[in-house]
């Protein structure tokens, strides 16, 4: 049988991946020493917080669900209801620039085919998360990472940006905030991307899941505030994703969405209309209770961000007592990167920190983080385990070969 070339890829990294994924299936996290401490989780449905249950499935029993209008941006109940999410957070959306998809990976999907040609190039920032590789390669679509540097908190590379532009180039990839950095993107970097966008004709695609998780206290600089981009002026053509599965913690009931501004955003939208009539991916019932999940989203989100800063202030505080580990910077979302003593390939200290410490963590090199030996650690972990299993992290640290305390 012969297989399309586009679905050729490497396998993974198979000394992690496959420890990792023996190690999950060994047993549940639980904070006895020896057994499994899972430091990656990232469903808040797996880390012990309480959902609203009733807020959740009662929408979805109407009989409104029996019927179907197959509208191709979606019932325009359900984008009213993401209208107001964006005008509670001072951004004047219109609910017809906004299309609904089943998921981020498919607004992304839709975006590469709306801008990119075969061999076309999209810029998007390294480090982050992996999620465009897959997709780019499935629309023969080429990405092209521009590098974060890390200065007492995270920046863009402005001239290794400006350097990565050719004339494949079709649009920019913004995540604000990064995923796993936790970095946001301040005003002064909103003008320089919107001028390259500007200068090479270029589009601006923004992904937001994580803009409603700002830590506390933010260590944030001088202009830089946890606003979304569907505030701005749009002076270049710009698509602004996002979805329950971060902003109502429901990754299950697949909801997302793309809003569409600036200058071309109406071409945009006539084109959109047609690639999203033909899949029609969203069902009737998540449309329905779309506008009551927004609506319950304030909850969860509390019980989060209390998680996550409860967290993050224990790590700091197991930290204070050591110095051979340190913590990167962080103003939004669910993840600390760690930076351990640099005499290994980070991989390898996830191998060995599973192996002998039973605790699961991600090496920075899965996020695209190259130098430092840095371990990604999920924020969202339940409280004791989250504290036994730094515990565990700073203990392995003094043994390495090499620190100053071995």
């Amino acid at each position: 049988m012969k297989f399309s070339t586009r679905t050729a890829w490497q396998p993974a990294d198979s000394r992690y991946i496959g420890a990792a994924v023996r190690a999950q299936a060994a047993g549940k996290q639980r904070t006895d020493r020896g057994s499994l401490i899972d430091l990656t989780v990232a469903n808040p449905a797996e880390c012990g917080l309480a959902m609203d249950g009733e807020h959740v499935l009662t929408p979805l029993g109407t009989f409104a669900n029996l019927t179907y209008d197959p509208q191709p941006f979606g019932l325009l109940r359900a984008r009213e209801a993401v209208a107001a999410y964006y005008t509670a957070r001072s951004a004047a959306v219109s609910p017809h620039a906004i299309v609904l998809t089943a998921s981020t990976s498919e607004a992304y999907s839709y975006l590469l085919r709306l801008l990119c040609n075969v061999g076309d190039e999209v810029l998007i920032a390294s480090p982050g998360y992996p999620l465009l590789d897959v997709l780019a390669d499935l629309c023969d679509v080429k990405l092209i990472h521009y590098p974060l540097f890390y200065d007492h908190g995270w920046h863009v590379d402005r001239a290794a940006l400006e350097a990565a532009v050719t004339s494949r180039t079709r649009a920019i990839v913004v995540i604000h905030p990064n995923n796993p950095t936790g970095h946001y993107t301040g005003d002064v970097e909103r003008d320089f991307l919107q001028g390259i966008c500007a200068r090479h004709d270029l589009a601006l695609i923004v992904d937001e899941v994580f803009l409603d998780y700002g830590v506390a206290p933010r260590a944030i600089e001088e202009g830089v505030a946890a606003q979304s981009f569907a505030c701005d002026e749009h002076p270049v053509l710009t698509f602004v994703l996002s979805g329950l599965s971060k902003i109502a913690a429901l990754p299950q009931m697949k909801v997302a969405w793309m809003a569409v501004e600036g200058p071309g955003s109406r071409e945009a939208l006539e084109r959109l209309e047609i690639i999203a009539d033909s899949y029609l991916s969203l069902g009737t019932p998540a449309q329905n209770a779309l506008p009551e999940w927004l609506r319950a989203s304030a909850g969860v989100q509390r019980a989060i961000c209390s998680r996550v800063n409860s967290n993050l202030a224990a790590l700091d505080e197991l930290m204070a007592a050591q110095t051979l580990v340190t913590r990167l910077k962080v103003e939004a979302g669910w993840y600390a990167i760690l930076r351990l003593p640099d005499i290994a390939h980070d991989k390898e200290v996830a191998v060995r920190l599973l192996e002998l410490e039973q605790v699961l963590a991600q090496p920075g090199h899965l996020f695209g983080m190259h130098g430092d030996c840095r371990l990604i650690v999920s924020l969202l972990t339940e409280e004791t385990a989250f504290k036994e299993g730094v515990r565990r992290i700073l203990e392995f640290a003094t043994r390495l070969p090499g620190s100053s305390q071995s």
